[in-house]
């Protein structure tokens, strides 16, 4: 009986590969992921927090095409594709299952982009929208803010406590404890003054 590496075209063996890195890789990076927090942001349940989702510039909050993810979901796709493909009597040349593979790739990984930039999308809306209901609302200063410097703040929001950097309006030193307006919000900087 011939063994695996006889019957077996050197193609199949490269699709394997892809199909095993890019699994690998993904497993890897969730089990890192979740065991070393993998975020640019923090989040503190129950006493309040916040959190930062990273972005670039292409349009699509916090995914590019160059990300590890859509990269991975490629590398992934073209090896599951290029697998199925080698089965398949009409697709068996790799002439015909190597550009099939590279579409069902880019396909993947274009769905892949959409389907995160539209998730980071939502998200980013709805933290906007929220944070456009939270001026002119008072919040308590729980670290100091000291002249053209940066404390925080604690403010309530739908029954949840929540914490954020801040900076006085103009400049002020606001010690710990006092009451303030927020007067406007800069990304993920509140801005306040003494109330």
């Amino acid at each position: 009986m011939p063994g695996l590496m006889e019957s077996e075209p050197l193609e199949f063996y490269v699709y394997l590969g892809c199909l095993g890195v890019g699994l690998l890789f993904t497993l890897v990076s969730a089990f890192f992921g979740h065991l070393f927090g993998g975020h640019a942001g923090h989040m503190d349940v129950g006493a309040g927090g916040h959190a930062d989702a990273g972005g670039d510039h292409s349009g699509v909050p916090g995914i590019s095409a160059f990300s590890p993810t859509t990269i991975s979901a490629f590398i992934t796709a073209f090896g599951g594709f290029g697998l199925v493909l080698t089965r398949i009597g009409a697709t068996r040349s790799v002439w015909i299952n190597a550009p099939l593979a590279v579409l069902g790739g880019l396909i993947v990984a274009a769905g892949t982009l959409w389907i995160f930039g539209a998730l980071f999308h939502h998200t980013q809306s709805s933290s906007e929208g929220n944070n456009a209901i939270l001026v002119g609302r008072t919040a308590t200063v729980i670290s100091p803010i000291p002249k053209s410097g940066v404390g925080e703040i604690a403010y309530v929001q739908r029954g949840s406590r929540y914490t954020a950097p801040a900076r006085e309006q103009d400049g002020k030193a606001i010690g710990s404890g006092q009451t303030v307006k927020i007067t406007r919000i800069a990304e993920s900087q509140f801005y306040v003054i003494a109330v």
